[in-house]
């Protein structure tokens, strides 16, 4: 009994080892696969109506090695892309980020609302356009284009689409001064001054 009983205390007290060693490491391992950044997307005050879906993506190292972090996310809102910009800047300023006005925001002309933000080593791309509506392709079949009716555009083509990517302010080209184009530095030399006479004065032979 005395045996059977230590090795029971035995038991108990790998059990428990383990249990407390486990809730630890998976916390650990969540840490570490998930971004915190997507965590703070994922805490905007925005309505249900304008996260209605949700893709992320990530590429680069957190660390920066070799590469830093890009963090993007694509959302769908079901409503128009004004009314969605609106919820989105609104949220943005309320969680702490800054409008950044920049050069090359965006890099291209874009359709729809195009801006940028910035927050403590973050910096924040938004667009909000609306959705292309055109149907992915079934089984190798080329995609449909949709009607040209307005009517019938308007019922199978509503809400907008939200881009948002998030990048490392370090590893923004944005954040670099621009390069200078003055002439001293690209080793352009300036126009020479011509006289009236193109060919000059005749120049006399010595004597």
């Amino acid at each position: 009994m005395r045996e059977r009983r230590r090795l029971r205390m035995i038991a108990l007290a790998l059990v428990s080892l383990v249990l407390l060693g486990a809730v630890p490491l998976y916390f650990g391992f969540r840490t570490l696969s998930r971004d915190p950044v997507f965590d703070t997307l994922d805490a905007l005050d925005v309505p249900g109506w304008a996260t209605a879906k949700t893709v992320d993506d990530v590429s680069g190292s957190r660390w920066c090695l070799i590469e830093c972090r890009l963090r993007e996310r694509t959302i769908t809102s079901e409503r128009s892309p004004e009314d969605t910009a609106k919820v989105y800047e609104a949220a943005l300023r309320q969680d702490g980020w800054r409008p950044w006005h920049v050069a090359m925001c965006p890099a291209e002309e874009e359709k729809g609302s195009y801006t940028c933000w910035r927050k403590d080593e973050l910096t924040l791309d938004l667009w909000v356009r609306a959705p292309a509506c055109v149907p992915p392709p079934v089984d190798g079949a080329p995609a449909i284009v949709p009607s040209p009716d307005p009517s019938t555009a308007a019922e199978t083509c509503t809400g907008s689409l939200v881009s948002v990517k998030v990048r490392n302010a370090i590893d923004d080209e944005r954040t670099r001064p621009l390069p200078s184009t003055e002439p001293t530095l690209t080793g352009e030399e300036p126009l020479p001054t011509l006289t009236g006479d193109p060919l000059g004065e005749p120049t006399s032979s010595p004597s």
